[in-house]
């Protein structure tokens, strides 16, 4: 996922990716410990994108846009 794509994004939306981006990074993980994955390189794209949603919420945290521990949940 793109940075342009995460900027349009609200901040619910974000929060949900995240959430999704992580369980299918536990997924990959957990697969990957059983059998080698086809291509381990998805493991380094889903934490990328993590981070890039993470650093999104914290701009937004400094701009000023309110981001609650109740909304993370």
């Amino acid at each position: 996922m793109e940075q342009k794509v995460i900027i349009e994004l609200t901040t619910a939306e974000i929060l949900e990716r995240m959430d999704e981006e992580k369980r299918q990074l536990t997924k990959l993980k957990l697969n990957h410990a059983v059998s080698p994955l086809e291509n381990p390189n998805k493991i380094k794209a889903y934490r990328k994108t993590i981070a890039r949603l993470e650093t999104e919420l914290r701009r937004r945290a400094i701009k000023g846009v309110e981001v609650t521990k109740a909304e993370k949940k």
